[in-house]
């Protein structure tokens, strides 16, 4: 086979796509007719995944969590599986609206929207929350485990239950020895 036969071949399964898509309605969730190829470049990709470090600390919590750069970093087994992700910000009535695709050289792709309201409406809040909905929805796509260390923002704090000590006349359970 020659250069030339192989570029041209290379073009073909670049250009091989389906004009064929499937979604779940209200989900934000899209797919290509076909997703065959992209699933077995995920699940190779997959096995060599490894969990994003945790390498940024949260002064208001004080926690320690993976950025958006550490999840980036841990997904690079993908490309060699000819993956790539996509994200892309779109505007919407007060909301961060991201539109995440995963493709695949072969053309197939699934394509995920997801939308967040910032806690504040100014340039900080609104790229604090882009950022996060970056992070997360490529945690997801890719499979990376993610701790939701710096989501406490999110939700109040579950105050801790005092179980007090045992009801009288309830001994407590031994382990035989």
């Amino acid at each position: 086979m020659s250069d030339a036969d192989i570029d041209h071949t290379e073009q073909q399964m670049y250009e091989t796509t389906t004009t064929e898509s499937y979604f779940i309605e209200g989900s934000g969730f899209r797919m290509s007719g076909a997703i065959g190829q992209l699933a077995k470049a995920l699940a190779s990709a997959q096995l060599e995944i490894t969990g994003a470090v945790k390498d940024s600390i949260n002064p208001f919590f004080k926690s320690s969590y993976a950025d958006l750069a550490s999840v980036l970093e841990a997904m690079k087994p993908l490309h060699k599986y000819g993956l790539a992700l996509i994200q892309m910000p779109l505007e919407g009535e007060g909301k961060v609206k991201l539109v995440t695709t995963l493709m695949h050289s072969s053309g197939e792709w699934m394509q995920s929207t997801y939308s967040m309201t910032p806690t504040k409406n100014d340039p900080q809040g609104i790229g604090s929350c882009l950022t996060y909905a970056r992070r997360y929805a490529a945690s997801a796509f890719a499979g990376i485990a993610q701790v939701d260390d710096d989501g406490n923002a999110a939700s109040a704090p579950q105050p801790k239950k005092d179980l007090g000590k045992p009801m009288s006349g309830v001994k407590e359970s031994q382990s035989p020895e």
